[in-house]
């Protein structure tokens, strides 16, 4: 059933199927996933329409009913894990990065939040018996912190030949958040040619914050980041791939007690995010993760070194 053509779903006609396929809505799981609303603004339909072609492809492709547990278990088999570099690390977030879920690395600036995505741009290259996922990595940069340099010092050190390694690397430069919006639906195109297993997005809320200044634009910031998300993790799902984004932080105003920060995004980053580390620095080149939420884990530490080589135990 899922092999179906879009034209072959009930209220798909040639127009609107043509529509869909220029939107990025190639198979029936994309279209399937997707909001009424979303679905009716790009194809240009009534919203009652776009209900119909949902709920269509949703009975071709047996989504939306209740599962059991053992079946949730079976499909979750399916899920990967990217090594960070360090096996504290990979042990405090439950063997490595996640597939079909976000991870979110917070902390001041100089924490190693870049550094680790570096690594794992690099180590998503690798086998899957070496703790990669023998794909090609998508990151979309909004503060201009990618180093070709940095990725080819990284790959020396684990003995992989640096230019194939940058070759599997497609970087992207957001200058505005509609852009970095933008970015995540050709990261979809790409996804189509290229095995994309990990998609980075360095940082989440850089161009948010500078956007949407003052309360009055904050409801409407919040709503960009939570399209934004759910867009993230849509691909995660639909391409079996790793989301890693980075963050910032703000002082809290009446933190007389611990560390005084707090991450940007508000609830909207914290709800959807799956996994959410802190990251502080130490002493010598030490670096102090700390998991703060999982959907089942507990909260816990970890000391990881960033050095010339990488992101070590």
């Amino acid at each position: 059933m899922a092999e179906k053509k879009l034209e072959e779903i009930n209220g798909i006609g040639p127009a609107t199927a043509e529509k869909l396929r220029e939107a990025g809505y190639t198979d029936l799981m994309s279209i399937a996933i997707e909001s009424p609303r979303n679905l009716a603004e790009v194809c240009e339909i009534g919203e009652s329409t776009a209900a119909k072609i949902i709920n269509a492809a949703k009975e071709a492709v047996d989504i939306g009913g209740f599962e059991t547990g053992d079946e949730i278990m079976e499909r979750r088999r399916g899920v990967r894990r990217l090594t960070t570099g360090s096996k504290a690390m990979d042990d405090l977030i439950g063997g490595g990065l996640e597939s079909q879920a976000i991870t979110e690395l917070y902390g001041e600036f100089g924490c190693g939040k870049t550094q680790i995505c570096h690594q794992a741009a690099v180590n998503v290259a690798l086998p899957e018996d070496k703790g990669g996922l023998n794909g090609d990595a998508v990151i979309i940069d909004t503060e201009n912190t990618f180093r070709p340099e940095r990725i080819a010092q990284m790959a020396t050190a684990m003995d992989l030949d640096p230019a194939d390694t940058l070759k599997k690397i497609h970087v992207a430069r957001a200058y505005n958040s509609a852009h970095q919006m933008l970015l995540v639906e050709k990261a979809s195109e790409l996804a189509k040619e290229k095995k994309v297993k990990l998609l980075i997005v360095d940082s989440l809320t850089a161009h948010f914050r500078a956007e949407y200044v003052g309360r009055g634009s904050l409801a409407e910031r919040q709503q960009a980041l939570n399209t934004h998300m759910h867009a993230l993790l849509r691909f995660g799902d639909l391409n079996n791939c790793v989301i890693l984004c980075t963050n910032q932080v703000s002082a809290k105003p009446d933190a007389f007690f611990g560390d005084p920060t707090r991450p940007i995004g508000g609830h909207i980053v914290g709800h959807t995010a799956t996994y959410r580390v802190y990251l502080r620095k130490s002493k010598a080149g030490k670096r102090i993760a700390r998991l703060v939420d999982s959907p089942s884990l507990p909260e816990a530490e970890c000391v990881i070194t960033v050095s010339e080589e990488g992101i070590r135990d």
